[in-house]
C-alpha cells in the first residue's frame, strides 16, 4: 500500500493542534481526520479517534504494522512543514465528509 498523497489544513490558535490532515492510499482509499498535534518532544501525527467513554479515545483507524506507522508519520509531517512554509495558506476548519 503506498501513499499517493497527503492533505493538510493547517489550524491557527489551536493550542497544540497544529493540523488536520487526510491521508489517499493507493489513489483509492482515503483517511481523513488525522492530526499534527505539537507534543512535550515535538510533533505527532495522531490518527482519527472517537470518545468511548470515560474520557478515553480509541483509534478508528491506524496502521498496523509499526513500519507503516513511522511511513505515513513522515509523510504527513514533510507535507506539513512544506504547507506552514507557504505564506497566507491557513485554514482555520476540518473538511472531514
Amino acid at each position: 500500500m503506498e501513499i499517493t498523497k497527503v492533505e493538510i489544513r493547517p489550524m491557527r490558535n489551536e493550542g497544540n493542534l497544529k493540523a488536520f490532515c487526510s491521508v489517499i492510499f493507493d489513489d483509492v482509499f482515503i483517511v481523513h481526520s488525522v492530526k499534527v498535534i505539537q507534543g512535550k518532544s515535538g510533533l505527532f501525527v495522531a490518527m482519527p479517534s472517537r470518545e468511548v467513554g470515560d474520557g478515553q479515545y480509541r483509534d478508528i483507524a491506524h496502521p498496523i504494522s509499526n513500519e507503516f506507522r513511522l511511513k505515513m508519520e513522515k509523510a504527513v509531517l514533510e507535507k506539513y512543514q512544506e504547507e506552514i512554509g507557504k505564506a497566507g495558506n491557513i485554514s482555520t476548519e476540518d473538511v472531514t465528509l
